[in-house]
């Protein structure tokens, strides 16, 4: 306990010293510096979060003074925000030590694009040349934190409700969704399927048309033919968009969605006549179990023969 006051005692008998010589020793007591590199070399230029919420912070400590100085650091971050930073250094004199702050874990979808918001780091000088100073002298700088833009479309589409027949055709429901956090639309519209015979209209047309707000959706229908002479098979039918403001920034952000469609045959137009057909078969058939078989027949006949003969031959004798 006594060093320690003994430390501080000297500490500040050291600190007076220097400030009792000359005003030029006491503008070398703090001539040390804490910075910030912006982003071009601007202050006023933000710090744009990725979309995974995390950024790097090169920061720095110039001391131009004649004593080495220890610092500490705190840091403010918002948008509850983790950070990973040295929580102190020495610099020695007439030195430049720079420092890296990582900001992470920021949910970047929970906020508004381009929203913004300041950090803070502060450094406090705690010693000089290994003694604590008693006059805690410290510096803060600030910069802010943008929200970046989110661009990110979803495409859902209905499953029909059954096959359809060849030669008719069917209505699917397509959604788009706006899972980003800034408000965008559709800027193109492409409809594929791997049937030669099937055909899509210009339905989803009405997709490129107005903008869909962060968190909303907005849905078309796709008209659906098939061709009378459509075999039976299954065709995958593929919707594709693009983001519109992607687009306008020269990026490529697409969503996809696909559903399957069965194409059965037509409806037989004979099964009525083939019904009737099987009827007459049925009833012919029937007529035929009816009668007796030819062997039985000719026993009978030989039997009525027989007796025929038999009293012809009587009546002969008498």
């Amino acid at each position: 306990m006594v060093s320690r006051s003994a430390s501080i005692l000297l500490g500040a008998v050291l600190t007076l010293s220097l400030f009792a010589t000359t005003p030029a020793s006491s503008q070398e007591l703090d001539s040390w510096e804490l910075g910030i590199n912006y982003p071009g070399e601007d202050s006023t230029n933000a710090f744009i979060l990725s979309d995974q919420g995390s950024t790097k912070v090169d920061f720095f400590v110039e001391n131009s003074g004649l004593t080495e100085i220890t610092v500490e650091f705190e840091f403010n971050i918002p948008f509850s925000g983790d950070l990973e930073a040295p929580d102190g250094e020495t610099i020695s004199a007439g030195s430049n030590e720079s420092f890296e702050l990582k900001i992470s874990g920021i949910d970047v979808l929970s906020h508004d694009a381009e929203k913004k918001e300041k950090f803070s780091i502060t450094a406090t000088i705690t010693a000089r040349q290994g003694v604590p100073d008693p006059l805690s002298s410290s510096q803060n700088k600030e910069g802010d934190l943008e929200i970046p833009s989110i661009f990110d479309l979803a495409v859902e589409i209905d499953e029909p409700f059954g096959p359809m027949n060849a030669g008719s055709d069917t209505i699917v429901t397509v959604t788009v969704t706006n899972n980003g956090n800034a408000q965008d639309g559709v800027g193109e519209v492409d409809v594929k399927d791997d049937c030669p015979l099937m055909s899509t209209d210009n339905g989803l047309d009405s997709l490129l048309s107005g903008n869909i707000e962060a968190g909303s959706e907005k849905d078309a229908n796709l008209k659906v033919t098939a061709s009378e002479s459509h075999p039976k098979r299954h065709c995958d039918i593929t919707v594709t968009v693009t983001s519109k403001r992607e687009m306008s920034g020269g990026g490529n952000a697409i969503a996809e969605g696909e559903v399957r469609i069965t194409v059965e045959p037509p409806p037989s137009g004979d099964s009525g006549s083939s019904d009737q057909g099987g009827g007459s078969s049925d009833t012919e058939d029937s007529i035929e179990s009816n009668l007796p078989a030819p062997g039985a027949i000719m026993a009978i006949s030989g039997f009525l023969g027989a007796l025929f003969f038999g009293r012809a031959e009587g009546e002969k004798k008498f």
